[in-house]
């Protein structure tokens, strides 16, 4: 993307990020990041429930033991989000999430325990969090953060949820998503 968009314009786009597909929708992008720093667009991917995304650097031993420690396996980004934040699909990426989602992400739609299958691939939503970061502002910009942290960018988790595997399986760029019985 050329530059970071000022919240005003971030802001003209809640419309269109409301009327994201509710239950059902499609997988548009699959980033792998095997390394810090390092993206790689696949057109698939394996999930696995000890894993996460196979060859994506997310690590179980890197959390404390017990079952929470699978809760930030994946992150989902609704992909109308990241067009607005960083324009076309092939700046998606430096934002760090796996998924990208044609699919409102938004908390009354997607409350934690909602279970989503994907492909072959069965995922739940977690309660965890997903905020940006530093990387995120330094990619995205300020505005663009407080823009995802805003009480609307959250109530519609803007900058992404999280989420673990439940039932691994294979998942592919143009897969359909729906919620399934949690």
């Amino acid at each position: 993307m050329d530059g970071q968009l000022e919240r005003a314009a971030l802001e003209a786009g809640l419309d269109e990020l409301r009327s994201s597909p509710v239950g059902e929708g499609v997988l548009r992008l699959i980033v792998r990041r095997p390394a810090e720093n390092e993206r790689e667009v696949v057109s698939e991917a394996r999930l696995d429930e000890t894993v996460g995304m196979v060859g994506d650097r997310w690590d179980a031993a890197d959390y404390e033991d017990g079952p929470d420690r699978f809760d930030t396996q994946l992150t989902l980004m609704n992909a109308r989000a990241a067009s607005l934040i960083a324009g076309e699909p092939d700046d998606w990426p430096p934002a760090g999430d796996q998924l990208y989602v044609e699919l409102s992400l938004a908390g009354d739609d997607l409350p934690p325990g909602s279970r989503l299958e994907i492909g072959s691939a069965i995922i739940e939503i977690t309660a965890v969090p997903h905020t940006g970061c530093g990387k995120f502002v330094r990619r995205f910009g300020v505005d663009a953060m407080k823009f995802v942290n805003s009480p609307v960018g959250r109530e519609l988790n803007l900058r992404g949820i999280n989420a673990r595997v439940v039932r691994g399986g294979v998942v592919a760029q143009g897969d359909a998503i729906r919620r399934v019985a949690d």
